[in-house]
């Protein structure tokens, strides 16, 4: 094979210029039996760039060369420092712009020489730029893949400085550099933030953002190579006195984000071998963009994370277990006991005691209270749509089902699921809530995809499960996997200390709104509050108390403000004490006429009922209907 046919066939098994001139250099001194080749060129000083052979010189004929350069030609001399030997130089046309030749030394080069060797620098020529481009090019797939391998590792990392020092880790592999740091800008402050200092107290640093040659990349928006930085007069020597470090080389590219706006820069320093180049500049320029998405995505999920534990603990204060007396505050004790732990828990009582103010406080004071607080009223669900309310559906399951939905217990994974009025689920319901209480996995309706969900569960009832199960209107399985802790909340007629600190709470919360001062009580509405029944708990005295925030024209509660609602029965409609009734009787007379009144006073306007007593409009059909009450229809 001709040596120009090796000198082309070379290139395909090449992965760079330096490794075609590795391969090739040998056939070339073979061709013309000398004893040294090399590929010499000036980027900025001459230097070997490549050699084959034993180098017959103490330094580079550079007078020599350059004379051949300058007239474009080849050139054969023996007028070198060793008897006997000769050197030819020929110019090799390159993308240095006619800087590169091809020197040949030994014994036996002669004229003829010449002529083939500038035959064959052509061939060389053109084989070497091809196979530069093909390295350029495997080199960017290179940059591609490693690009892709930092963005996939970069959307791993949460946090702005630990996100920060991996970019500055692996812009220093990627560059062979010694450090790199990344400047945020502070546009209104005029300042920049370096993200890791390294040799600084805390690995950061402030500086201003006109200084230095961080401060001229912001200000111009362009990147800027310096290959002897004490030799730049825009290069800043503080940062180097306050560290000890010596800055030689450097590279500095602007940090742009998705819209073009600039918000940085990103500087590599100190090559390990050599000066940056254009490469190193578009390997940091990637590197770049990948910094600009991954910090603008942590930066939304760092907001996102603080907002929500903003939210977290606004919620959290507001959940409060309010009371002074002796049954309050073993409510609460219970509380601070389970709350860190995982066990279901059952509250028990009428409504409008607080159950859902419980399970909230259980979640908020435990270890699931940045996950989802996820609340659903069983007795609000027909059969048919509590399957797909607490396990979701997928698109087309039924007619409705126009797009994929997310059951309760899915949105709530990692939090809470509080199962209000559990003791009204239907017997389907219960069913299938305690075949996913007891996998722990749920399937959407129309799907066959199980997903795995870890919730805890907070369940609630008014009514007496254990009653219900014995009736075989509750599953017995059910009420035990649910009856693990109980938490039992007495009404409010039964805890008088408690409706003082109730009424102020209230008051607290809902003057500010209504924009006006907190109202006080006067010793006639402390009194009028503590004698009324409060059939509808602590719901009915919450109602009640922003009523009379928004409502009251005083500067203080009077007990004229309150006779609208805690109005005394009519002398003909009071129960009489006495020995004609039993406890039970009497309480079952006047919950009767207390509802009665508050139908009339709504004229008929049950929904109207319902909010004045304190209590859901279904919870008031119900205890109608315990009651033996007539349910007349809505109007």
């Amino acid at each position: 094979m001709q040596l120009a046919d090796r000198l082309l066939s070379q290139v395909a098994t090449s992965t760079s210029g330096a490794d075609y001139l590795t391969h090739v250099l040998p056939d070339v001194a073979s061709e013309f039996a000398v004893q040294w080749a090399a590929i010499v060129d000036r980027w900025p000083q001459w230097r070997i760039r490549a050699e084959f052979g034993r180098q017959p010189f103490d330094h580079l004929p550079v007078r020599f060369i350059e004379e051949v350069l300058d007239r474009e030609a080849g050139g054969l001399t023996t007028d070198t420092e060793k008897d006997g030997w000769a050197l030819l130089n020929v110019p090799l046309a390159t993308d240095s712009r006619q800087q590169t030749v091809l020197a040949l030394a030994g014994r036996r080069l002669e004229l003829d020489d010449l002529a083939r060797s500038v035959a064959i620098s052509r061939t060389l020529a053109t084989s070497l730029l091809l196979a530069e481009r093909l390295g350029r090019l495997a080199h960017k797939e290179m940059q591609l893949r490693e690009t892709l391998r930092v963005a996939y590792r970069l959307s791993e990392i949460f946090e702005t400085v630990p996100l920060l020092e991996a970019l500055a880790e692996e812009a220093t592999r990627l560059l062979k550099c010694d450090r790199a740091s990344i400047f945020i800008w502070d546009r209104p402050e005029q300042k920049l933030l370096a993200c890791p200092a390294l040799g600084v107290e805390g690995r950061t640093l402030y500086l201003p953002d006109n200084v230095g040659i961080v401060g001229a990349v912001i200000q111009n928006g362009e990147s800027i190579r310096v290959d002897d930085a004490y030799e730049d007069e825009r290069f800043n020597r503080a940062v180097d006195r306050e560290t000890g470090y010596r800055t030689q080389s450097l590279l500095c590219v602007p940090l742009l984000d998705g819209d073009g706006r600039l918000i940085g820069a990103f500087q590599g320093i100190n090559k390990l071998d050599g000066l940056f180049d254009s490469d190193d500049e578009d390997i940091l320029g990637q590197l770049g963009i990948q910094a600009a998405i991954a910090l603008r995505n942590t930066r939304e999920r760092e907001r996102l994370i603080r907002t929500h534990r903003q939210l977290t603990e606004q919620m959290a204060s507001r959940v409060r277990i309010i009371g002074d007396s002796t049954a309050t505050e073993a409510v609460r004790e219970k509380i601070e006991r389970l709350a860190p732990t995982d066990l279901p828990v059952l509250i028990l009582g009428a409504s409008g005691t607080g159950k859902e103010v419980v399970a909230q406080s259980l979640h908020y004071r435990g270890p699931r209270c940045d996950e989802p607080f996820v609340a659903v009223n069983c007795a609000a669900l027909t059969e048919t749509l509590l399957e797909s309310e607490l396990f979701g559906h997928e698109k087309g399951a039924f007619t409705d089902a126009s797009a994929t939905h997310k059951g309760k217990f899915e949105l709530a994974d990692g939090g809470t699921v509080f199962l209000d009025e559990i003791g009204d689920m239907s017997p389907g319901g219960q069913a299938k809530l305690l075949r996913v209480l007891e996998q722990k996995v749920i399937t959407r309706v129309g799907g066959s995809q199980t997903i795995p969900v870890n919730v805890r569960i907070v369940a609630a009832t008014n009514i007496n499960l254990a009653e219900a199960v014995r009736e075989k209107r509750f599953r017995e399985d059910l009420y035990y996997r649910l009856n693990v802790v109980t938490l039992e909340l007495p009404p409010l007629n039964a805890r008088p200390d408690d409706i003082v600190p109730l009424a102020e709470f209230f008051l607290r919360q809902f003057c500010p709104q209504a924009r006006r001062p907190v109202l006080e009580l006067s010793d006639d509405a402390v009194r009028r509050l503590k004698t009324h029944a409060w059939p509808g708990n602590v719901r009915e005295l919450r109602n009640l108390m922003e009523r009379v925030a928004f409502l009251s024209s005083g500067d203080r509660v009077e007990e004229v403000d309150l006779a609208f609602v805690l109005s005394p029965l009519k002398e003909e409609q009071q129960i009489e004490a006495g020995v004609d009734f039993g406890l039970t009787d009497a309480t079952t007379r006047f919950q009767t006429q207390y509802i009665e009144r508050a139908i009339e006073r709504s004229g008929g306007n049950m929904s109207e009922a319902a909010r004045t007593l304190g209590l859901h409009r279904s919870n008031l059909y119900r205890k109608m209907k315990q009651l033996g009450m007539n349910v007349p229809d809505e109007r």
